[in-house]
């Protein structure tokens, strides 16, 4: 075999061994995004499934703040509609966080409605929601966070040179990152405080 024939093989076998080690960086880089991402979607799910339970719970003795109530449950309705899977495209990202806030929105206002009628807050059912509830908004902050941290590294890396080049080809997109909104470095504002009136007016 002729030394240019040596030549090219030989960079041949060098380009093949970039382009599989990229694209294993590529996927493993991949899977921790679909894994972050699966944990923002349950920790959104986790709110989504405590909620019937605070509005009933609320409910009982609350029994006038009907469109409290119906906004609470209309927000979920259209939270729970959005469906999206692994590594949603920046406009799906968008639609499924203005749904969340509305969401984080319809509580705080229920939760300030409590505020009215003591004997709700006092109970052993409310403030077990309660603390769950506060868990869940700590929890979404966390995973949102860590969310957008590995799916910068993931976009950093595919943009770098020559990595752009084998995730061009093989189909590796950039993906989208929660929006940063005022106060999105932390928990939506939900109020829990137990005031020693009650929070009568």
């Amino acid at each position: 075999m002729s030394r240019s024939l040596l030549v090219v093989a030989g960079v041949v076998v060098v380009v093949l061994l970039f382009a599989f080690s990229t694209y294993n960086r590529l996927v493993t880089l991949q899977e921790g995004v679909d894994t972050a991402w699966s944990q923002v979607e349950n920790v959104y799910q986790r709110r989504t499934d405590l909620i019937p339970n605070l509005v009933e719970t609320v409910k009982g003795a609350a029994q006038f703040e009907r469109e409290t109530f119906e906004a609470v449950t209309a927000a979920r309705a259209r939270a729970s509609s959005i469906t999206l899977g692994q590594a949603p495209t920046a406009e799906q990202l968008a639609a499924f966080q203005a749904a969340q806030g509305e969401v984080s929105s319809a509580l705080s206002r229920l939760l300030v409605t409590v505020e009215a009628y003591p004997q709700l807050t006092a109970t052993q059912a409310f403030r077990d929601l309660q603390a769950q509830l506060e868990g869940t908004e700590n929890r979404i902050a966390n995973e949102r966070r860590l969310y957008n941290e590995v799916t910068r590294e993931f976009n950093i890396y595919r943009r770098q040179f020559p990595a752009v080049l084998v995730a061009g080809m093989l189909g590796f997109g950039e993906k989208a990152l929660f929006e940063a909104e005022a106060g999105a470095d932390e928990p939506p504002p939900v109020d829990f405080s137990d005031d020693s009136n009650g929070g009568a007016p």
